[in-house]
């Protein structure tokens, strides 16, 4: 099932809560996380609570962003404060054009897309794209993630030069794909049993 970008249905509580990222110089200054976003994140933490084995710190993701942007957050949660600010690549299949926008969501298998929703972090192995974190999808709309080896890895494709030089980063085939030289940060923050949240 393909999901349009203004379709995508979280957990949707009106609250404002700001949170301070130091800007980069390679793109406009990201703005902290959407203010809908982390209450959101929360309150998927509270629904999978019985999947989540640690609540200290969420990754956020807000596909609003463009991918010259830093969209992936690491948060903590009790601080209600960002860790950290990455950039990230989505799929293929949720931005054809190459526009650098993700403009649609899917879970199914050859779809090259991005999916939504909260994802459970997994272990870490070692694949084609070197170190890597497996992901499962805990929602209707992402629950093929590990059939389809939707994972977090790095990738030469996301890089601020890139981002730079082209206004986008590369496209992944609905990994989050990270810079490479962030990815054993992210991937030790972010450890297994931990929530990945992305939304639209």
């Amino acid at each position: 099932m393909t999901i349009n970008r203004r379709r995508f249905i979280g957990a949707s509580l009106a609250a404002s809560a700001g949170l301070a990222i130091a800007p980069r110089a390679f793109a406009a200054p990201a703005r902290a996380v959407r203010p809908s976003l982390l209450p959101q994140a929360l309150a998927a933490l509270d629904l999978h609570d019985t999947n989540i084995a640690h609540r200290d710190l969420v990754g956020i993701v807000d596909f609003t962003k463009h991918s010259n942007k830093l969209r992936f957050e690491l948060v903590d949660v009790a601080g209600g404060r960002s860790l950290g600010s990455y950039l990230v690549a989505h799929g293929k299949g949720s931005d054809p054009a190459n526009t650098g926008w993700a403009e649609r969501f899917s879970n199914l298998p050859g779809s090259h897309a991005s999916s939504l929703g909260s994802f459970l972090t997994g272990d870490t192995y070692y694949g084609k794209h070197g170190r890597s974190r497996r992901l499962h999808g805990l929602e209707s709309i992402n629950d093929l993630a590990y059939d389809r080896a939707i994972v977090i890895h790095g990738a030469n494709y996301v890089d601020k030069d890139m981002a730079l030089r082209t206004g986008r980063v590369g496209r992944s085939f609905g990994c989050f794909a990270l810079e490479e030289c962030e990815l054993d940060n992210v991937l030790d923050r972010l450890g297994e049993g931990r929530l990945l949240f992305a939304a639209n």
